[in-house]
C-alpha cells in the first residue's frame, strides 16, 4: 500500500497525498491559477523547487513571483540566465560560481580577454532574449563521474573542481534552461520567464578564484534584479544618490582621511578626520560616564589566552599574529593583536574578589582591533582591518540581565536620534546556531530573556520593528542587532547586544553570591557605533558631508573681502574659539567669490564674510551652507547664534534647553 504524507497549509488545514507527490500537482489539484501563478514553494519554512517530489509530512506553502521571499529566487535565476548568455555571445568562456548577494547577484567567468563595462549592455540584451524564451528549470541528478566526465569534454575545469569540492554525501545537482545547464544547490523558479525584465548589470571587477590570490584571476559581473520595475528604478536611482555621498570620495574633498598600499585596510586620519572622530569620542564618553568605568586592554596578548576565549579556534584565520624577537628560548612566544576586546575585559574583572553587591560592573573601552579582511572585501572606512570599537562588557547576575538589555537598549536609541538616525529602525533577535557552546538550558533561559525584552522594546516605541533571526545567534549566546536606515534608504547594521555565557566560564571567572558561594557572571557584550570607523563613513554618507555643526571639524570660516577686513576678522576667529567653536580664517588675496565657491565645495556651515564695511560696523555676513539667503548681524549676535546651535544634543539636554 502507498505511503502518504501530510501536508499543512496556511489556513490550517491539513490533508494527505501519496508520498512523492510534487508540489506542482498539489497546486494544479487546487486550482489551474494557483498553479500558473506559483514559481516554488516552501516546505517547513524552506524554499524548494515546485517540481521537488514531498516525501514527508510538512508545512506547505505556495510562493508566488510577488512573495518577498521569491526575490532570492528571482536573482539566482538570473545569475544563471547571464551566465547562458555570456556563453552565447562568447563560447569558450569558463563559468565558476554565481550567488546571490545582498542586493543581487554576480558570475565570476574565465576567459582570456577580461570583459569590461562596455560589453554589459550586449549581454543585457541576450538575457532579454532568454528570458522572452520563457523555457523551463529542469532539475536532474547525476553521478559524480558523468558530472565531471561532462564538464571536463566541455572545458569548464572550474566546474569540475567545484564537483570535486562537493561533499560525498551530497548530491550532484544539474539545472537546466532549455539546452543550456549548469551545477547549481537550486532551487530556481519554474522558468526563465518569471524573472521578468526588472533586472540590470551594474558593473565589471576582478576576482581571484576562490578568493586566493595565488589563484587564477577572474572577471566578475554584478548585476541587480527585481520582481518590478518601479523597485529596480528605485534602487538605481539610490545607488546614483550613494554614488554622490560616497564616504571615500567625501573624504577626499573634505581632507578627512586616505587610505594607502603601505597600510592595506587601516585609516590614515587627517587633522579635520581626527577631530570629526573626537568630536564622536568625546560624545560618547559624556553619554557613558554615568554607568560605565572606561577601562584599557593591552593590544596583544599571548596566544594562551586567546586559546582559553577559543578564539583561536574559532577565529584563527581572522586574527595577526608575530612571534616575539627575543634570542632567548623562553622568549620565542606567539602573540596575537587583540581582535575584540572581551578577553582582556575578563581579565579586569578577575583581578580582584567581586561580590554580588557590586554588580553589574559595566567596563567601556574605545578600544583598536584589527581583523584579518581579504583584499577585495575592504571598502573605505566601511570595512577595514584595524579599527576602534565603542565597546562595552557588562558583567551581572541572571537576574539582573533583563534590566540591563533594556538599559542598553535605551542608550542605543537614544544616541542614533542624537546622530540624526529617527526613522525606520529594526531590532533583530538572532537565535541559536547549529554551532554552539553551553547547554540547552542555558540558551533557552537566555533567548526567553531577550524575547521578553524584546516584546517590552516593542510595547514602549511603536516606530521600532522587531524580528527573530533563527540560527544566526553567536557561538557563545543569543544578540540583539540594530540595523538603521540612513537618508537615502540604506540599512545598515550597526550595535549589538550579545549575551555570552562562556566566555566567563571559560576564563573562570566568579563572583561571590548572597549565600558565600563562588557564581559564574553573566556577560553582555555591547556595542553602539559598532566600529567607530564604519560608523563615521556611514554619517558621512547619511548627511551627504554636510555634518550638523556639532560635530562639523570646522564649523565656520572667516573670509575677507579685502585685507583692510584682515584685523576684524583675527579678532572675530579668537572671539569664536573662546565660545568653543572651530573655526578658521581665510586672509588669502583672492576674490571673494573665489573664497565662498571653495568653503561650500569643502562643505564648511558657516562661512562669516568681512568687509571693510562690515569691520567699521562690527557685523558679519552669514552664508550658511546649502542657504542662499544672507544674513547681515552683529559679530556678537553671529557667534552667538552658532555657539548655541554647536552644542552637542547631550550637553543641550543637561542644560534642560
Amino acid at each position: 500500500m502507498a505511503q502518504s504524507v501530510a501536508l499543512t497549509f496556511p489556513d490550517g488545514a491539513r490533508r494527505e497525498y501519496p508520498q512523492g507527490t510534487t508540489g506542482l500537482d498539489i497546486a494544479k489539484g487546487i486550482s489551474p491559477s494557483l498553479a500558473k501563478r506559483t514559481v516554488a514553494m516552501a516546505l517547513d519554512g524552506r524554499l524548494s523547487d515546485l517540481s521537488d517530489p514531498i516525501e514527508a509530512d510538512a508545512r506547505i506553502e505556495f510562493i508566488s513571483r510577488e512573495d518577498p521571499r521569491a526575490l532570492e529566487l528571482i536573482r539566482h535565476d538570473a545569475a544563471h540566465v547571464l551566465a547562458e548568455a555570456v556563453q552565447d555571445l562568447w563560447p569558450g568562456t569558463q563559468v565558476t560560481i554565481g550567488p546571490v548577494i545582498e542586493n543581487g547577484f554576480y558570475y565570476d567567468f574565465a576567459r582570456n580577454q577580461p570583459f569590461t563595462q562596455e560589453d554589459l549592455p550586449a549581454i543585457e540584451k541576450k538575457m532579454k532574449e532568454i528570458v522572452a524564451r520563457d523555457k523551463p528549470f529542469t532539475k536532474e541528478v547525476w553521478s559524480r563521474d558523468k558530472a565531471k566526465k561532462t564538464f571536463a569534454d566541455m572545458g569548464e575545469n572550474y566546474k569540475v573542481e567545484l564537483v570535486d569540492a562537493i561533499p560525498a554525501d551530497q548530491q550532484i545537482k544539474i539545472y537546466k534552461q532549455g539546452d543550456w545547464f549548469d551545477l547549481c544547490r537550486g532551487p530556481h523558479m519554474t522558468s526563465t520567464g518569471k524573472i521578468g525584465n526588472a533586472f540590470k548589470l551594474m558593473k565589471v571587477a576582478g576576482a581571484y578564484w576562490r578568493g586566493d590570490s595565488n589563484n587564477p584571476m577572474l572577471t566578475r559581473i554584478y548585476g541587480t534584479a527585481f520582481a518590478k520595475q518601479d523597485e529596480l528604478d528605485a534602487y538605481l536611482k539610490q545607488m546614483e544618490e550613494a554614488e554622490k555621498r560616497d564616504h571615500r570620495k567625501l573624504g577626499r574633498e573634505l581632507d578627512l582621511f586616505h587610505f594607502q598600499e603601505e597600510g592595506p585596510g587601516v585609516v590614515f586620519w587627517h587633522a579635520k578626520g581626527w577631530t570629526l572622530f573626537q568630536a564622536i569620542i568625546a560624545y560618547m564618553r559624556r553619554r557613558l560616564a554615568a554607568d560605565y568605568d572606561e577601562v584599557n586592554a593591552p593590544q596583544m596578548l599571548d596566544k594562551s589566552l586567546w586559546e582559553t576565549s577559543g578564539h583561536w579556534g574559532w577565529y584563527r584565520e581572522n586574527m595577526f599574529a608575530a612571534q616575539s624577537a627575543g634570542e632567548e628560548a623562553e622568549d620565542k612566544r606567539w602573540f596575537a593583536i587583540k581582535p575584540m576586546n572581551c578577553p582582556g575585559h575578563v581579565q579586569i574583572f578577575k583581578h580582584g574578589l567581586k561580590s554580588y553587591r557590586e554588580l553589574p560592573i559595566r567596563m567601556a573601552e574605545f578600544g583598536i582591533v584589527h581583523r584579518y579582511e581579504p583584499s577585495g572585501a575592504m571598502h573605505g572606512l566601511l570595512r577595514v582591518r584595524g579599527f576602534t570599537q565603542d565597546d562595552a562588557h557588562i558583567f551581572c547576575t541572571e537576574e539582573q540581565l533583563a534590566e540591563e538589555c533594556l538599559k542598553i537598549n535605551d542608550l542605543i536609541l537614544s544616541v542614533y536620534e542624537d546622530f540624526g538616525f529617527e526613522g525606520d529602525l529594526v531590532i533583530k533577535l538572532s537565535t541559536r546556531p547549529e554551532k554552539r557552546v553551553g547547554s540547552d538550558a542555558a540558551w533557552d533561559h537566555a533567548e526567553s530573556v531577550m524575547n521578553d525584552v524584546l516584546k517590552r522594546i516593542a510595547q514602549q516605541n511603536n516606530k521600532i520593528k522587531t524580528q527573530i533571526n533563527p540560527g544566526e545567534g553567536a557561538f557563545y549566546g543569543p544578540k540583539f542587532e540594530y540595523v538603521l536606515r540612513d537618508a537615502i534608504g540604506r540599512d545598515w547594521q550597526c550595535g549589538t547586544t550579545q549575551v555570552d555565557f562562556n566566555l566567563p566560564e571559560r576564563f573562570g571567572a566568579f563572583y561571590i553570591d548572597a549565600d558565600g558561594q563562588k557564581k559564574t557572571p553573566v556577560m553582555v557584550h555591547r556595542a553602539i557605533c559598532g566600529s567607530m570607523e564604519r560608523f563615521i563613513g556611514i554619517l558621512l554618507e547619511h548627511y551627504a558631508g554636510h555634518l550638523p555643526l556639532w560635530l562639523a571639524p570646522q564649523q565656520a570660516v572667516v573670509a575677507t573681502i579685502t585685507s583692510d577686513a584682515d584685523a576684524f576678522a583675527r579678532e572675530v576667529v579668537a572671539m569664536a574659539k573662546r565660545m568653543g567653536l572651530r573655526v578658521e580664517a581665510d586672509l588669502r588675496n583672492e576674490k571673494i567669490n573665489y573664497k565662498v565657491r571653495e568653503h561650500a565645495l569643502a562643505k564648511i556651515p558657516a562661512q562669516l564674510v568681512v568687509g571693510k564695511k562690515e569691520a567699521a560696523e562690527r557685523t558679519v555676513s552669514v552664508r550658511r551652507h546649502g542657504v542662499e539667503k544672507q544674513e547681515v548681524l552683529p559679530v556678537e549676535a553671529a557667534l552667538k547664534a552658532l555657539a548655541d546651535e554647536a552644542v552637542p544634543p547631550d550637553v543641550r539636554r543637561t542644560r534642560g534647553s
